[in-house]
């Protein structure tokens, strides 16, 4: 049995719909960061803090495969029920009480309905993206080397990344990460600026 603390925390990560989505997608199965990444069209970095945090409130367990990369899959399923009872007859409604409820409340359901909008917009938008990167991969065929270079290229789609992030990002060896991103910039595909590594010849907006 959780506590009220309990109850609040897990309330506080279900509140956040890229934590909703985590949990969507590892009731299917286990999945790496990288699949993650790709399924969900997030940043590495925002990623890797969403199941941080995830597996800190013991939500979620991690294993290594034989390739060294990080499984993450659920400890424990939640499902959340909501009921709504009605107000006793012959007592004053909150409306009636509280000035300005119902236009607080009009409005509360037009903004929710816009969110309904733009959250089919958007995925809609993450198919597109996994077209497209199905694409990035069949295209880079002869060009890439492996999974992990593509894996590569799809984190710095993101943003720009130093080898540590990159590595974090990939769960692999820093030396390994550094042999992957010498061949990428060889290939023309990577640029590094500083400390930072970025895509070559793609508009940064």
């Amino acid at each position: 049995m959780l506590d009220s603390d309990e109850y609040s925390r897990i309330l506080d990560v279900l509140g956040n719909r890229n934590r909703r989505r985590i949990i969507s997608l590892l009731r299917q199965k286990p999945c790496f960061v990288t699949e993650l990444s790709e399924r969900l069209t997030l940043s590495p970095k925002a990623l890797i803090e969403h199941l941080a945090l995830m597996e800190q409130m013991e939500l979620l367990g991690s294993y290594m495969d034989e390739r060294r990369r990080k499984y993450y899959y659920l400890t424990r399923d939640i499902s959340v029920m909501v009921s709504f009872g009605e107000p006793e007859k012959g007592s004053i409604s909150v409306a009636e009480q509280v000035p300005g409820w119902n236009s607080t409340l009009t409005m509360v359901r037009r903004m929710m309905r816009a969110r309904g909008e733009l959250i089919t917009n958007l995925e809609q938008l993450d198919q597109d993206i996994q077209q497209k990167i199905t694409d990035l991969a069949r295209q880079g065929g002869d060009l890439l080397s492996g999974e992990e270079e593509l894996d590569i290229i799809l984190a710095l789609s993101h943003s720009d990344l130093t080898l540590a992030e990159i590595r974090e990002f990939m769960d692999m060896d820093a030396e390994v990460v550094a042999v992957l991103l010498r061949a990428l910039v060889e290939k023309g595909i990577v640029e590094k600026k500083g400390a930072r590594y970025s895509l070559r010849g793609i508009d940064g907006g």
